[in-house]
């Protein structure tokens, strides 16, 4: 039951610390959708799709009116578009199916246009990789992503090394708009599937027929608790506010996603509790960091704080909903986050600094512009180092990095709405040319033998 306080807690939070459901997500299998040819497959995908989801922006709607709660995207992922196909073509006319499925239901963004070839990859994955950059380009609402190593099976590097090519044939087809293409599409270590949070969100094999899964978020709320506790409580007390603050976000998310699943006959799958942070001002995780004792984030101390708020947040959690998913813990994308992008602007925060934080909070090097004249084979390497810390530390890790043409470090990109803006971050150029170029596979850690 949630009692009278809990409810006054949670409007206080909605209406002055920016505390909203950041989405509701129906995963939708399609694996029944499969033809002989990949025009029936995308007919029959768009037909399941706006069926599946006909209502879900307006039940959305409903809960967001009935509860006075702000739910601010309503979204779609699918099984990994990969699996459904065998040739470009039949992939291009899925995609195509995603996107307007996706407009047609109202949605913002659809996510599943994905492969998972962390251990190996089969010739229609292959020919599937090929067609990210156009179909990035082409469409307006996919989503896409690459699963490139797991603790179980180690990196792929032949995969990795084929990541940086996509990853500027995508920045280069999408360079009129300062290569937009690429904020929807993210290369993954232990991918998660149950993640309802884009671009990275697919509904994994595992999962049922229609899924929904919650992401909750609330920066500005565990912010404003730890100003209440003021500059003398130490680090035990400061866990204890973050951990009863993520106890009443998440208590939210499970009445949303309950409500949610039930009206629109769905599963009720997980809440994701990740603190992701908006533009907004207050809704920063960078901010929360600073409140901790940090002059800013960056600063030596920012790996430690993130860790325990981090942790924090999965504790309190835990303890509110029936089933936790996800990736659960706290973001730090760089162009989403105000608090990110002025610890740039001053110098505090660099993409080293970054990585070193992936090991311990929610995903990794997320949403970071970098300058378009940046070599392949240094977006490899990058995405290599963020694998080797997922693999090893048996945790999710991604990049999303933006190579934009013609900006160089202290430019500014602006993508707008809760992509934000962008400042062009500096990259060690020294080449990993002969590292990257061994390809084959780098064996999984000893870690990965626990049967």
């Amino acid at each position: 039951m949630i009692n009278r306080n809990e409810i006054q807690e949670t409007n206080e939070m909605i209406d002055k610390d920016n505390f909203d459901v950041r989405t509701i997500t129906m995963g939708i299998s399609l694996f029944d959708c499969v033809e002989s040819s990949g025009a029936g497959t995308a007919e029959r995908v768009y037909k399941k799709i706006t069926e599946s989801a006909k209502n879900l922006v307006s039940v959305g709607r409903e809960i967001e009116s009935e509860y006075g709660v702000p739910i601010v995207n309503k979204r779609i992922s699918v099984t990994p578009v990969s699996l459904l196909g065998k040739a470009e073509a039949d992939f291009t006319q899925i995609a195509d199916a995603l996107d307007k499925a996706a407009r047609d239901c109202g949605v913002n963004f659809i996510g599943g246009y994905t492969a998972l070839v962390h251990k190996g990859m089969t010739a229609s994955e292959s020919a599937f990789l090929d067609t990210i950059p156009n179909t990035l380009s082409a469409t307006e609402r996919l989503c896409s992503s690459v699963n490139v190593a797991s603790t179980r099976s180690g990196i792929n590097m032949d995969a990795v090394k084929r990541m940086g090519k996509i990853i500027k044939r995508t920045a280069d087809l999408t360079k009129e708009r300062d290569a937009i293409g690429c904020a929807k599409f993210v290369v993954f270590a232990n991918a998660v599937e149950d993640n309802p949070f884009m671009a990275g969100a697919f509904n994994g094999v595992g999962e049922g027929d229609r899924v929904i899964n919650v992401g909750v978020s609330g920066p500005g709320a565990v912010r404003r608790a730890l100003e209440r506790c003021g500059a003398s409580a130490d680090f035990g007390e400061l866990s204890e506010c973050v951990k009863k603050t993520a106890f009443k976000i998440t208590r939210v998310g499970q009445l949303v996603a309950r409500e949610a699943a039930k009206r629109l006959n769905a599963t009720m799958g997980i809440i994701d509790l990740s603190l992701a942070p908006t533009p907004a001002v207050g809704d920063s995780v960078a901010h929360i960091l600073e409140v901790m004792g940090l002059s800013s984030v960056g600063a030596h101390g920012s790996t430690a704080a993130l860790a325990m708020l981090n942790d924090a947040v999965k504790k309190g959690g835990l303890m509110a909903g029936v089933y936790v998913g996800g990736l659960s813990g706290a973001f730090i994308p760089v162009s989403e986050d105000a608090g990110m992008i002025e610890a740039v602007g001053r110098g505090s925060l660099s993409l080293e600094k970054l990585e070193a934080m992936t090991s311990v909070c929610s995903v990794g090097l997320d949403m970071i512009a970098i300058p378009g004249d940046t070599p392949d084979e240094v977006i490899e390497a990058i995405i290599a180092d963020e694998c080797a810390i997922g693999v090893v530390n048996n945790k999710t890790t991604a990049a999303r990095l933006i190579p934009v043409p013609g900006k160089t470090v202290g430019d500014k990109v602006e993508f707008g709405g809760l992509l934000g803006t962008a400042p062009v971050m500096a990259v060690n150029k020294f080449s990993p040319a002969g590292f990257i170029n061994r390809g084959g596979h780098i064996p999984a850690p000893i870690i990965s033998n626990r049967n």
